[in-house]
C-alpha cells in the first residue's frame, strides 16, 4: 500500500514514474532488489543567472565608454586566453571573479558576443533553454537530454526554476530541499525516518515477492490498456522506490546556507546514485534596473561560489570528470547606466562552459566598444566582421545536442533546430 502512497505523491508533486510492462520487465525482474538501472554519466548541470547578469563585471569586461564605474580599462585582467573584470575589491561574500578564472579559467570555454534576440525574461529563458524563440513546446536541453539518456531513471530532470519545459519527453522532478530528498529515498518509513518504517523487513520482501510474481504470471495474459497502464506504473513505483533508496548515503546531514549550494547537494546526490541525468539550477535578482552596481557585485560572487561549490564537491564523488556544465542568463545588461544607476534589459550576452568533451582556456566572439557583437566565422571560430555571422541560442543547442550525442535521437528529430550546414559551429568544443 506504502508503495501506491509513494506513487500517488510523486504524482502529486510532478514526479511521474512509468515503466513498460512485456518481457523486459520479466527479464528485469531480478532489478527490483535493487531498483531501475543507474545511470552512470555524463551528468549534465544548467547553472542560470536569472533576471539578466552585466557580462561586463565578469568575463567580457568593458574599461571605456563610461560602460562600468567600478574599474577602467587599465584594470583589466588576464587569465590566461581570457580577459575578466576585476571584482575582489568590491564584493563583501561569495567568489571574486580573479579567484573563479584561477580555479577553472584553463577549463572554461567562454562565448562573447551571444545574439539572444530578445530583451524579455520569458522570451529570453525560453530560447536560452531550448535553442527555440518562437516555440511553447520545444524542451529544454536538460530535459531533451534527461529523456534521450536516461528517461527510466527516477529523477532523470530535476528542475530548481526558471525555465524548465520538457516536450512532454521526460517528468519534471522538483526536490526543493535535503529533508525532501530523505523523504523519497525512504518512502517506506514516516516521514522518511529510516528508524521509522512502516513495514517490517520480512513484510516489504514478502510484498516485493508478491509483486514480482504476479507481474510474471501477467505478461502473458491479455489486458485493457487502462489495466495494463496502472500495473505498469505499479511495478515502476517498485522499482523507482528502491532506486531511489541508493540516494541515502550520498545525503549531506547539514544543508549550507547559500542557494545554489543547496540545489547542488540534492543534485550531486541524485547524480552520484544514478538517478538523474541532468539538472537546472537556477538563483535570480539578478534584474539591476537599480543600482546596477550594488547588485551585480552582490550576486556575481553567490553565482560562482555556487558554482564553485558544485565541481568542488564533484570531486568528493569522484564524478567531476562525468560533468558538462553550461552557464547562462537570459540576457545582458545595457553599456549605459539609467537615472536609477542601474543598467536596463541588453539582447547581447555570453555564455560560459567547462567539463567532459570541453576544450578550456579559449574564448570565441567578441563585443566592440559599444557592446555590440562582432560576427564569427562558424567554421574557424574566429572573428570575420564581413562574412561571420550572429552566433544564437540554437547554434549552440546544436553543438550541445552534438557533444551528447543526441543529434540524431527521434526526440531531437522531434523538436528540430533550423540550423544549416554553413553556420553549424562543428568545432565549438574543440
Amino acid at each position: 500500500m506504502q508503495r501506491r502512497d509513494f506513487l500517488r505523491l510523486c504524482g502529486a508533486a510532478g514526479l511521474g514514474f512509468a515503466a513498460p510492462v512485456g518481457p523486459s520487465i520479466v527479464s528485469g525482474a531480478e532489478a527490483a532488489k535493487s531498483g531501475s538501472p543507474a545511470y552512470g554519466g555524463p551528468y549534465y548541470v544548467i547553472f542560470n543567472a536569472a533576471g539578466g547578469w552585466d557580462t561586463t563585471y565578469l568575463m567580457d569586461p568593458k574599461g571605456v565608454n563610461k560602460m562600468n564605474r567600478l574599474y577602467k580599462e587599465g584594470d583589466i585582467l588576464t587569465r590566461g586566453a581570457h580577459r575578466l573584470a576585476p571584482n575582489a575589491a568590491h564584493i563583501k561574500a561569495g567568489l571574486s571573479n580573479e579567484d573563479f578564472f584561477k580555479n577553472y579559467g584553463a577549463e572554461l570555454l567562454v562565448l562573447n558576443g551571444l545574439d539572444q534576440q530578445s530583451a524579455n525574461h520569458e522570451p529570453g529563458k525560453r530560447y536560452m533553454a531550448t535553442g527555440k524563440l518562437d516555440s511553447l513546446v520545444y524542451p529544454t536541453f536538460a530535459a531533451l537530454v534527461a529523456a534521450c539518456k536516461g528517461s527510466e531513471v527516477p529523477l532523470a530532470f530535476l528542475t530548481f526554476g526558471n525555465y524548465s519545459a520538457t516536450g512532454n519527453l521526460v517528468p519534471m522532478a522538483r526536490v526543493p530541499y535535503l529533508n525532501s530528498l530523505t523523504i523519497l529515498a525512504n518512502a517506506d518509513a514516516v516521514g522518511g525516518n529510516a528508524r521509522s518504517p512502516y513495514h517490517d523487513d520480512f513484510v516489504i520482501d514478502e510484498i516485493e515477492r508478491t509483486l514480482q510474481e504476479q507481474i510474471k504470471a501477467r505478461v502473458s495474459q491479455v489486458r485493457l490498456s487502462r489495466v495494463e497502464r496502472s500495473q505498469s506504473m505499479l511495478f515502476a513505483a517498485q522499482l523507482n522506490s528502491k532506486a531511489l533508496e541508493r540516494v541515502i548515503p550520498y545525503i549531506p546531514k547539514t544543508s549550507p546556507k547559500e542557494r545554489l549550494s543547496r540545489q547542488a547537494d540534492i543534485v550531486l546526490a541524485s547524480f552520484k546514485a544514478g538517478v538523474c541525468v541532468s539538472a537546472n539550477l537556477s538563483i535570480g535578482q539578478f534584474d539591476s534596473h537599480a543600482n546596477n552596481d550594488a547588485d551585480q557585485m552582490r550576486l556575481i560572487p553567490e553565482f560562482l561560489a555556487g558554482i564553485d561549490y558544485l565541481v568542488k564537491k564533484s570531486e568528493e564523488l569522484k564524478i567531476r570528470d562525468k560533468l558538462v556544465i553550461v552557464i547562462q542568463s537570459e540576457m545582458g545588461r545595457t553599456p549605459t547606466y539609467n537615472k536609477n544607476n542601474g543598467k536596463d534589459h541588453w539582447a547581447i550576452g555570453s555564455i560560459m562552459f567547462m567539463g567532459r568533451g570541453i576544450r578550456g582556456n579559449r574564448v570565441i566572439g567578441a563585443t566592440d566598444d559599444k557592446q555590440l557583437l562582432v560576427p564569427v566565422d562558424p567554421k574557424t571560430l574566429s572573428i570575420d566582421k564581413e562574412k561571420g555571422i550572429r552566433i544564437r541560442p540554437e547554434h549552440i543547442h546544436l553543438a550541445l545536442r552534438n557533444l551528447a550525442g543526441i543529434d540524431q535521437h527521434e526526440f531531437s528529430k522531434k523538436f528540430p533546430l533550423k540550423v544549416s550546414e554553413q553556420e553549424q559551429l562543428k568545432s565549438l568544443w574543440g
